[in-house]
């Protein structure tokens, strides 16, 4: 059944007027603007001790710094997405740009922990801004194998984003330029902020300009935006709290405020409205299995990073900056495989989300069986594998799941794929961290590491073993999450090939 659709500013395809070369451009600008927010979720974690030491900012503003970022880009993801279609992607996504690139000027020369925060949050809502106009941009202005290679450097985007985010801020911290200590961490962001400006007026294609448009959905963008900050708050800041009970009462809050902000979109699509999100785009085949897909992914990506960083740097010892190099083969190989897997035989591609699950699932079992035995080949491999697994499913994840979504519901797919990415990666920190926590023993054991003599030796040695532990345990917890993801990816494949609407 086709979808209904409505007007809506749609760019022309890139196979008429504008050359290969030229949308190269185009895409290269639009993926460093995604590329740089993705940075900011994870570098500002590298710099803690660094902010601490020089605003003298208490536990709870250090988790504010580093979670306010994270709690007003995800509340704000679905608005930015809508934001984009009323206003046009192109405008929508410079103001992104504007936004981003002047709040992490402000972050670089706040005074105080409490100024630092608040740009923190401007800076989170300038990325909700701007990300969703990348997917959308991408859906409209490409197409066929074209829009198959954009995704797969979307998904590249992905993989790197993050580690580079942990490699940089420990490069930056430790190397203490002009002695600024923390400052350059948000600093870089400005000059790479200054030439996307001026690149996307004459690289991104303007928006076709349409007639009258509706109102926004202003009580849809309030429950929206409300429950999404009661369910991203708790998982923020609940491992640092030891997740008292008022996390699990907000989580329970938003729960039921999403309800309701359901019956509100439905409501206000039956009467002929403008919905913030209209849900007649998940009738469209593949996209709902697509989600769950990407959701269990995205658990598996975010939890890793958080669980097996903690195992590196608080259970061994490692520096952050050692941390972050330890990832590079991990994010090598998730490039690489999401980006050139259209190479393979039609038959293959076709197949290659269950199979890159598959792959995940062996290898969360190697590094499980590894982990025992320190940081060895096995290891490595596990790792290594387990980016394979996410570059041979992510990327045909994506083409597959919009497959069948018009280009009208663009804005609603960019939306809905955004916040589950974002939502998933950090549900994947509460959950997969608190599994590799309760194994660990206790946070105490984790930081005894230090220090020296022979009983202080021994307490590392301990700890090491026990973390090693905790998170062999937690890599089979990972096997058991991409095993349910390959049941959702396998409807979505047969979804995918049916026949387009």
């Amino acid at each position: 059944m086709a979808l209904p659709t409505r007007p809506t500013r749609i760019a022309p395809a890139l196979g008429g007027t504008t050359t290969p070369h030229a949308s190269a451009f185009m895409l290269a600008v639009l993926l460093l603007g995604q590329f740089m927010c993705i940075v900011d979720v994870l570098v500002t974690n590298v710099a803690m001790p660094s902010i601490a030491a020089s605003l003298h900012a208490s536990g709870a503003s250090l988790q504010l710094v580093v979670g306010g970022y994270t709690i007003a880009y995800a509340m704000l993801l679905i608005t930015g997405a809508r934001l984009g279609d009323r206003y046009g992607r192109r405008r929508t996504y410079l103001a992104g740009v504007l936004i981003f690139t002047t709040a992490s000027l402000a972050c670089a020369l706040a005074p105080d922990s409490q100024a630092l925060i608040g740009f923190r949050l401007v800076q989170g809502a300038g990325a909700a801004i701007l990300v969703p106009q990348v997917f959308s941009i991408i859906q409209l202005n490409f197409t066929g194998p074209a829009r198959a290679r954009a995704l797969s450097a979307y998904a590249a985007v992905l993989s790197a984003g993050a580690v580079t985010g942990l490699v940089l801020g420990g490069v930056v911290v430790t190397a203490d330029l002009f002695g600024t200590g923390w400052r350059p961490v948000f600093a870089l962001n400005v000059p790479i902020g200054i030439v996307l400006a001026a690149a996307v007026p004459r690289l991104v294609p303007p928006d076709a300009p349409v007639g009258r448009t509706k109102k926004l959905d202003l009580v849809g963008l309030g429950a929206a935006a409300c429950a999404v900050l009661l369910i991203v708050l708790p998982l923020v800041l609940g491992p640092g709290e030891g997740w008292p009970a008022w996390g699990f009462g907000c989580i329970a809050a938003g729960a039921v405020l999403a309800a309701g902000f359901v019956l509100i979109e439905r409501r206000v699509a039956a009467r002929g409205g403008d919905p913030l999100l209209n849900l007649a785009v998940l009738r469209a085949p593949a996209l709902p299995s697509g989600l769950v897909t990407l959701a269990a992914t995205q658990i598996g990506y975010g939890g890793l990073l958080f669980a097996y960083t903690l195992h590196l740097q608080a259970a061994l010892g490692e520096s952050a900056l050692r941390a972050g190099l330890s990832y590079l083969p991990f994010a090598a190989v998730f490039g690489l495989a999401g980006y050139n897997w259209r190479r393979l035989p039609a038959a293959a591609r076709r197949v290659l989300v269950p199979v890159g699950l598959t792959v995940g699932i062996l290898a969360y079992l190697a590094l499980a069986a590894g982990l025992h035995a320190g940081i060895t080949a096995l290891t490595w491999t596990g790792l290594a594998a387990v980016g394979l697994g996410l570059g041979l499913s992510v990327s045909p994840l994506l083409t597959q799941s919009l497959t069948h979504v018009p280009t009208a519901r663009a804005a609603d797919a960019s939306g809905l794929l955004t916040t589950t990415v974002q939502l998933g990666q950090l549900l994947g920190v509460a959950a997969i961290g608190s599994v590799y926590l309760s194994r660990a023993g206790s946070s105490s054991a984790l930081g005894s590491g230090s220090g020296a003599g022979s009983g202080s030796g021994h307490r590392a040695a301990s700890a090491a073993a026990a973390s090693a532990a905790a998170m062999s345990g937690t890599a089979l917890w990972l096997a058991a999450l991409s095993a349910a993801g390959l049941l959702a990816a396998a409807v979505m494949v047969r979804a995918a090939q049916g026949r387009r609407p």
